[in-house]
């Protein structure tokens, strides 16, 4: 058994290996305090054949006995991931993927289990340095440590892996992972910090990033296997500098061509032609199938990256920072509550927001318990978006990414539940995509949630940026496309208004991105952002007034919590029996903030008269109108707020009244004063202290 123990930001990361799960390539158990995860890897013997590509599949499992809990439903046993589980495992995935050597082809599965949970320590930065540590001790060949921490900005201070609860105070949530020498990943919201700040609490975070991967490293030099390159297979330096010659001028040719379709079938051609010439009908082909298509990968990516880099001219003719046209076309859908369909280029969102009460608001259960999330996104992505025949079911882990990611760059903008008293969920149908397809999903859904009168901080703009580097030599592109971002180095996704940041996500796939590059990143992007949030603007300036005509209103009631009780009734029969009678929909939450929904003024008008008349109280001394419910020779009873008083007969006027009835008659509504409410609750009433003096005679 070994152990490694690293100090980061006023805590110990301890990691052990050689005591558990001892069969595995390699196993690793970090701590911190009492949060405490299992990471394994281990890899095939051998690549399968015809693989021209890394089979790695991260799975990360919050095991919910980690924090002494079972699974609320009837099935206690853990089995489709989660939403956060399938987030983290692409938190995992994205820094560490880039690391493995080129050429290696062998299947890998790396997995991630929470053991341990205190409540205090977030797993989700401990699972990326529990991977690196199992995958530098493995005999498997990576590169070097990657480590991750989360910075969070508390009173304009940043902290390095806050707890759960610093973590509810902060304005940025920034996850990072990198090497010693540079960062690899970043996803991060904020609550629209500057770029500076940004950079700032990049560099902090790195810093800390930095002591892990230096301790990582000299553990490996202790106690790691050796690396086992047998398996690593690249293509021969001769057949790139074959296919390069040959066809070369053609894929050029092809590259120059702007529409994405025409340019893939010219492509398509010239690998139909290479396909002939490699592997004829008679004749045993000189290189493995393999090979060819790993060079003809290679020879476009750097045609491609040349182009750039020499002559300032991407696939689609644009210049690095010029952005694709965009079209707004706002109401598309009749019938939905907020539709917008957002073009950019060859990339479409057609998003929809769709307005609700208490009950479509999604509900959620984690370590920390269960829960509502009133805003949420979902993104979808069918085959036809791009030209190709798929499959259709549960959503990918793409997915759900891209979908998280929308929207939570749009929920620092949606006002909070209590001033906008509804559940909002945006859908993105991405219908054409030529990259970029987050980002428009980011656009489309704020015009959508405009369009349907939610009343949003400040509207939103997303944009995507790629990098290409050679040596000294960079591009930074500005809303790139699907190839660019295949055969480029950086995808980096920024949005935000004018003037602050609410999300960034990067990815890496080379060391060398300087601050330099990233500074520079971040000023064309903003640059980027502010010009296609600008043509939003010009079709829709601000959010509509009101409603749309077939979205539910909803009005909200505080009561006492005390009352809770009282409106819901024995078993639910009151609260059954008020949306029986009304019609609307009704929902209390424990703080007793009471949610009206109803199709008609008049059905939300009788909901309200009623909770109002079983939860208020009447006090000494104010006046009500009440009705009168029945008629007695010493008085009338008035009911008020669903409480019978008795206005009594000497109390109905100044002068001597003889019968009630000739004053008052059951149905009419009587303004009255509480004189006073005795101890058993009876309720004692003026009409006569409301009325003028008699004058003296």
């Amino acid at each position: 058994m070994n152990t490694l123990h690293v100090s980061v930001g006023g805590k110990t990361l301890t990691f052990e290996t050689g005591k558990i799960a001892r069969q595995a390539n390699a196993a690793v158990t970090l701590r911190c305090e009492d949060t405490m995860l299992l990471t394994t890897v281990c890899s095939a013997p051998k690549p399968a054949e015809g693989i021209d590509f890394l089979p790695l599949r991260v799975d990360y499992q919050e095991k919910f006995s980690s924090a002494g809990k079972t699974l609320g439903g009837f099935i206690k046993r853990e089995g489709r991931p989660t939403e956060r589980e399938i987030l983290v495992s692409r938190l995992i995935d994205r820094p560490i993927r880039p690391l493995f050597e080129d050429g290696y082809y062998t299947e890998v599965q790396l997995l991630s289990y929470v053991l341990s949970y205190d409540g205090v320590n977030s797993p989700d930065a401990l699972a990326i340095c529990g991977a690196s540590a199992a995958l530098v001790l493995s005999d498997i060949p990576f590169l070097k440590p990657v480590a991750g921490v989360r910075v969070g900005m508390i009173q304009n201070r940043f902290v390095i892996n806050p707890s759960i609860e610093e973590q509810k105070q902060s304005k940025l949530d920034l996850m990072l992972a990198g090497t010693e020498d540079a960062i690899l990943m970043i996803e991060g919201y904020s609550d629209f910090l500057t770029e500076e700040q940004i950079i700032e609490a990049i560099e902090e975070g790195h810093a800390a990033i930095k002591v892990i991967c230096q301790h990582l490293l000299d553990w490996q030099k202790l106690i790691g296997k050796t690396k086992n390159r047998e398996h690593i297979h690249l293509p021969a330096k001769e057949l790139l500098d074959e296919i390069r010659q040959t066809y070369g001028s053609k894929l050029t040719a092809a590259f120059h061509i702007a529409e994405k379709q025409q340019r893939e079938l010219a492509v398509s051609a010239i690998a139909s032609e290479l396909q002939l010439q490699y592997f004829p009908a008679n004749g045993e082909p000189k290189y493995p199938q393999m090979d060819v298509t790993l060079g003809f990968k290679k020879v476009q990516a750097d045609i491609m990256r040349g182009m750039i880099l020499k002559e300032n001219k991407r696939l689609d003719g644009r210049t690095c920072d010029q952005i694709r046209p965009i079209q707004v076309e706002m109401s598309l859908l009749p019938r939905t509550h907020g539709s917008a369909l957002f073009t950019r280029g060859e990339t479409q969102s057609l998003a929809v927001a769709t307005l609700g009460g208490e009950t479509m608001a999604l509900r959620y259960e984690d370590l920390e318990g269960e829960g509502n999330r009133h805003f949420y996104l979902q993104y979808f992505f069918p085959p036809f978006s791009v030209g190709e025949v798929g499959r259709l079911g549960t959503p990918g882990r793409r997915e759900i990414g891209h979908g998280k990611l929308a929207e939570r760059a749009l929920a620092m903008t949606v006002p909070s539940h209590t001033h906008f008293p509804y559940s909002v969920r945006v859908e993105s149908n991405i219908t054409e995509s030529n990259g970029s397809s987050s980002m428009a999903s980011v656009c489309g859904g704020c015009l959508a949630m405009m369009d349907a009168g939610v009343p949003i901080k400040h509207p939103i703009a997303g944009i995507a940026m790629g990098l290409i580097l050679e040596g000294d030599r960079y591009a930074i592109l500005s809303d790139i496309l699907g190839a660019e971002d295949a055969l480029g180095d950086m995808d980096f996704k920024v949005t935000g208004n004018a003037t602050g940041v609410t999300a960034f996500q990067l990815d890496i796939k080379v060391e060398g991105i300087t601050h330099q590059i990233m500074k520079a990143a971040l000023a064309q992007a903003k640059q980027g952002r502010i010009h296609i949030l600008n043509k939003m603007l010009e079709v829709c300036p601000k959010s509509r007034e009101n409603l749309s005509q077939y979205a539910p209103r909803i009005e909200t009631l505080q009561i006492k919590p005390s009352k809770i009780g009282t409106v819901i009734g024995p078993a639910g029969k009151q609260i059954r029996a008020i949306v029986e009678q009304t019609g609307a929909q009704i929902d209390i939450n424990d703080s007793g903030l009471v949610s009206i929904s109803a199709s008609t003024p008049e059905a939300m008008a009788q909901a309200k008269h009623i909770i109002i008349n079983l939860t208020s109280e009447v006090e000494i001394g104010k006046t009500y109108k009440g009705r009168v419910v029945s008629i007695v020779p010493f008085g009338a009873f008035v009911e008020i707020f669903g409480k019978e008083g008795l206005c009594h007969i000497s109390e109905l006027a100044h002068t001597r009244v003889q019968n009630v009835s000739d004053v008052v008659k059951e149905g009419d509504m009587l303004e009255v004063k509480v004189l006073d409410v005795n101890d058993r609750g009876q309720i004692k009433l003026s009409h006569k202290a409301l009325l003028p003096p008699p004058e003296n005679r």
